[in-house]
C-alpha cells in the first residue's frame, strides 16, 4: 500500500540511499546536505509497502513561498508514478497552508545531460514553469546552469 506521510529522522538513512542510489542526478555531497536541509525543513516520504521509496525536502520561505530543495525517487521505483503522488501531496498541503508559489531548480536543457531530460519534464508535467536559467548558481558549480521554475498555487494579486 502507497502512502505519503511526514519524513522523520528515522527516514535519513533511507533519503540518503535513495540519493546515493542516483550518482547520474546527486554528486557526492548531497547525502549531507539532505541530512542538514531533513534537519531544518519540512520532507514528506512516499512509502510503498514497509520501504521508503521517495522523498522531498521544502523550505518554506515566509508564508507565502516556498522551494523544493530535494525531491527524488528510489532508482528501481522510477517511472511508476510515484513522484508524481509524493509532489501532488506535497502541493496540496503547501497550498492549504497558503503557500502561493512554489520554486523549484535542476539542470537546465543548456548542459546537455540527457538524464536531466526527463527531470524537467516531470516538473512541467506538474505545472512548473521555468522561469531563468542562471549560470553560476550560488553554491553550484560554474558551467552546471540552473533551470528555475516556478509553480503557481494561487493567484498572488
Amino acid at each position: 500500500m502507497m502512502q505519503v506521510r511526514q519524513a522523520t529522522n528515522d527516514d535519513l538513512a533511507a533519503c540518503q540511499a535513495i540519493v546515493r542510489g542516483l550518482p547520474d542526478f546527486f554528486t557526492d555531497d548531497v547525502p549531507e546536505a539532505v541530512a542538514r536541509d531533513l534537519a531544518a525543513h519540512r520532507g514528506w516520504v512516499v512509502v510503498d509497502g514497509e520501504a521508503v521509496a521517495g522523498f522531498a525536502i521544502v523550505d518554506q520561505r515566509g508564508t507565502r513561498a516556498a522551494e523544493v530543495l530535494w525531491a527524488a525517487v528510489r532508482h528501481d521505483r522510477r517511472n511508476q508514478g510515484l513522484g508524481s503522488v509524493l509532489l501532488d501531496h506535497v502541493l496540496d498541503e503547501l497550498s492549504e497552508a497558503g503557500v502561493a508559489v512554489v520554486e523549484a531548480k535542476t539542470l537546465d536543457s543548456s548542459a546537455g545531460y540527457e538524464p536531466y531530460v526527463a527531470t524537467r519534464a516531470f516538473w512541467e508535467r506538474h505545472g512548473f514553469v521555468q522561469i531563468d536559467t542562471i549560470d553560476p548558481l550560488p553554491g553550484w558549480q560554474p558551467g552546471n546552469p540552473s533551470a528555475i521554475y516556478a509553480c503557481a498555487l494561487r493567484s498572488t494579486r
